[in-house]
């Protein structure tokens, strides 16, 4: 990682991080934050960290931030891959690192934000070296019904069993397949993780994990301007692509439900009701992943966010950051 204008106490550079789950105010409070950094006479830019925020074509049922909401402030790794991607973790965990070794180069701060857990513990945890998959291993477990593959993984790896939701198709065929192919279960993997970034850099780590039913009705209240906004022409441009159903971009929330109503098979009210409901269970997930995952020394902020407290938050952000 090259060597910042602005290097902390102990010589590392300074990583500023804004966490929580959807519709919770990461990017205005990381626009705050870095205009605060400006004010100081440091430069920064915001790094996104949202699995669906990186997609060209979903602009808007992604929220991500506009020109205007951007105010003037440097954003990297965003709306930057097309739709017929299938992008990963692992790819953003490297682009990440270039987007912050190339801040740091520069002298500013990056701002990482978003609410992808699975990013942020890639990029600085490291990523687990599970070795490509057989593609016949993969296809059995693939072929399996939910259950029958949390039966199998029962059997192949009890821990895994007991940890996982057995409704939870993608992680129990995952850890299947691993333990299939490797002989060692997926923890094992994951214990031998490499290429973290965590011991080079010093955090401040902010999650924002608000009251849940303030989360609520702004989840409801966001999906209803997409709507109103141009979230279903948005979707009717992407389906004209005839992409993969199985791509990530076409499981975002709100793309299924919106093609529903654009194929006639549900209204618009239905719809929007669908991806509203959707929108509040990823925001508990995300909540629940946030509240026990990250390390307790990460601080976290649980009151709801005006413009007093994004204020207040940024100053005390900024002054975390530059006194480390």
């Amino acid at each position: 990682m090259a060597s910042p204008s602005f290097p902390c106490a102990d010589g590392r550079p300074p990583l500023a991080l804004i966490a929580g789950p959807t519709a919770s105010g990461k990017s205005a409070l990381a626009v705050a934050l870095a205009k605060k950094l400006a004010e100081s006479g440091r430069g920064a830019v915001v790094i996104n960290a949202d699995a669906s925020q990186i997609y060209a074509d979903l602009h808007i049922l992604s929220a991500r931030p506009s020109a205007e909401e951007m105010g003037g402030v440097g954003h990297r790794l965003f709306g930057h891959v097309d739709g017929a991607e299938a992008y990963n973790a692992a790819r953003w965990a490297a682009e990440a690192r270039d987007a912050i070794a190339d801040t740091h180069a520069d002298g500013n701060i990056p701002i990482l934000v978003g609410g992808t857990g699975l990013y942020l513990r890639t990029l600085l945890d490291g990523i687990a070296p599970v070795p490509a998959i057989a593609p016949e291993v993969r296809d059995a477990v693939r072929a399996l019904s939910v259950a029958e593959a949390h039966a199998a993984l029962a059997v192949a790896d009890p821990d895994a069993a007991a940890r996982l939701n057995p409704a939870d198709a993608t992680r129990v065929a995952r850890a299947l397949e691993v333990v299939r192919a490797t002989g060692r279960t997926l923890a094992s993997w994951q214990q031998a993780r490499a290429g973290g970034i965590a011991d080079q850099v010093v955090l401040a780590p902010l999650v924002l994990l608000p009251p849940r039913e303030w989360l609520r009705q702004r989840c409801d209240a966001r999906l209803g301007q997409m709507f109103a906004g141009g979230a279903i022409e948005e979707v009717e441009a992407l389906l004209t692509r005839d992409l993969h159903p199985d791509l990530p971009v076409m499981r975002a929330i709100g793309v299924p439900q919106i093609a529903a109503f654009l194929d006639g098979t549900a209204s618009r009210d239905e719809a929007l009701a669908a991806a509203q409901a959707a929108t509040r269970q990823y925001a508990k997930r995300q909540f629940t992943w946030f509240r026990h995952q990250p390390p307790t020394s990460w601080s976290r902020f649980t009151e709801s966010l005006n413009n007093d407290s994004i204020d207040c938050l940024a100053t005390k952000l900024r002054d975390t950051v530059l006194t480390r």
